[in-house]
């Protein structure tokens, strides 16, 4: 790698609380997961966020706008369904801030992420795990219609979410790099391809192409979801996406472990099944840079044993005690 493409930043900043230091993550290239030598594949490095996620990003955005426009008292309870990391997100906030947590999460989520809401401080509700996300989502609604005192921030519905990441994250990565040519991001709440996507597409026009991974139906790939179950969460504006291209669990899986065993990165399930289309497209371009997000670390996912298996096991895991 060229010596003048590094950009070594400082320390990271000073910081008046952690909530502050949201944000600000590297953008790390992965020369070995390149297929061409004029071709670039860049992670943005998610996880080195406070809680390890992305979602610290949106979490931030949907209580500081909730406080902006007086929807959030101190001493309120704040309700809203998870599939663990806005979860853990919002509590570490939450505590913060003097607010009480209720996260509405299915019940096969591995325990680290029960362990890490709890150590926040937050309440948790289980929801079927059969159902997914969607049957968080549907429960967290229920309850919230039962209780007025509680306030939903609802991530699939807010503009909030996006948003986190068009004044946030895109803006950083057009910091360090002049072009990019394709950004590809996994399809859950659709608040990073939302974001993201409208401002690279602001600045590039149709020369860079968003891309959504999203899992084929019936694919429990955790935090991403199939439009196809039946929800399509109102923030998801298909018209911005240039392509949809399926992955299966098996794929995030195997390219977890690739993302560890060649370049280090620590990460999610979500972020395995990203990086298999982002380097997809890479294999489809003479040159230019390809993004994709590491959505969060894979710390929360040390108990499904994908990380210690011989890879020819992997096909052999059942996804859905662990999901």
């Amino acid at each position: 790698m060229a010596v003048e493409r590094l950009r070594n930043r400082p320390c990271g900043g000073r910081y008046g609380d952690l909530v502050q230091s949201i944000g600000n993550t590297p953008l790390i290239e992965l020369p070995r997961l390149s297929p061409k030598p004029g071709v670039h594949v860049w992670a943005k490095l998610e996880s080195r966020n406070p809680t390890g996620s992305v979602k610290d990003r949106v979490a931030r955005a949907l209580i500081e706008d909730a406080e902006e426009k007086g929807a959030l008292q101190r001493g309120q309870t704040v309700l809203e369904p998870t599939s663990g990391n806005t979860g853990i997100s919002l509590a570490m906030i939450c505590a913060q801030r003097g607010y009480r947590l209720k996260v509405v999460m299915p019940e096969n989520v591995t325990p680290e992420r029960t362990q890490l809401l709890r150590m926040y401080g937050a309440d948790i509700v289980y929801s079927p795990g059969s159902e997914g996300s969607n049957g968080a989502v549907a429960m967290a609604l229920t309850m919230a219609e039962q209780d007025p005192t509680c306030y939903m921030p609802y991530q699939y519905g807010n503009e909030a979410n996006p948003n986190a990441h068009y004044h946030g994250t895109a803006l950083e990565i057009l910091e360090e790099l002049e072009e990019v040519h394709a950004f590809v991001a996994g399809l859950g709440t659709g608040g990073t391809l939302m974001g993201n996507g409208r401002r690279l597409r602001e600045t590039f026009g149709a020369a860079v192409k968003i891309v959504a991974a999203e899992p084929m139906q019936g694919e429990p790939v955790q935090g991403l979801r199939s439009l196809d179950d039946g929800f399509i969460p109102p923030i998801i504006d298909l018209s911005l996406l240039d392509r949809k291209i399926f992955v299966t669990n098996h794929d995030a899986i195997t390219w977890t472990r690739r993302l560890l065993d060649e370049e280090g990165i620590f990460a999610g399930v979500s972020s395995g099944a990203i990086a298999s289309i982002a380097v997809r497209i890479a294999g489809e371009l003479d040159e230019g840079n390809v993004v994709f997000v590491v959505a969060d670390d894979g710390w929360k996912y040390l108990s499904s044993g994908i990380y210690t298996l011989p890879v020819e096991e992997i096909e052999n895991l059942d996804s859905t005690v662990w999901w």
